[in-house]
């Protein structure tokens, strides 16, 4: 199975945001390369927001690029068999902290947005990964900063798109 024919899968079985799922699907079957960066009609990216349930807080990055606090996550590479291994790559390699685990249950929600060009858009595919207490981050090249944010911090700090991934992993909770 490749890739692609996971992605299809996993959105296939995801059943929330039907608009949005729909138009992740549409945009797979018209573009073979859609889950690749070089696809500038957009491309499908996975990424995962890490968080210490135990603690109640979130682990942000401050994006390099875009200058803002975001979950961990990034483009799917070629040795990526899997959405969750996709995420969960991205979110070890942006954490610096092994160990974590994604929550069971497949994504925990859908977000396209709008990127600079080539490329229009990315189909985010967001999941949610569990650190284990004690668990030490690590700051990689991709970030200008790393910082544990409570629950209620999060909203004035992130853009909606962060608050609501938040909302959704705690019900998932």
């Amino acid at each position: 199975m490749t890739l692609h024919d996971d992605a299809v899968l996993v959105l296939k079985e995801y059943e929330d945001q039907e608009v949005l799922r729909q138009a992740y699907l549409d945009h797979l079957q018209a573009h073979p390369d859609g889950m690749w960066k070089a696809c500038t009609a957009g491309h499908v990216t996975a990424s995962a927001l890490v968080i210490d349930p135990e603690h109640g807080r979130v682990l942000l990055t401050l994006h390099k690029k875009l200058r803002r606090w975001l979950q961990m996550g990034g483009h799917c590479e070629p040795g990526d068999a899997t959405l969750r291994e996709a995420a969960l790559r991205e979110a070890t390699e942006e954490s610096g902290i092994a160990g974590l685990t994604l929550l069971p249950g497949g994504p925990v929600r859908l977000d396209r947005h709008p990127i600079p060009p080539p490329c229009h858009c990315h189909f985010d595919v967001q999941y949610a990964a569990v650190a284990a207490p004690g668990s030490v981050q690590e700051i990689s090249d991709e970030s200008l900063d790393l910082r544990w944010f409570a629950y209620d911090e999060v909203a004035g700090v992130a853009d909606a798109s962060v608050v609501r991934l938040l909302e959704a992993t705690r019900a998932r909770l």
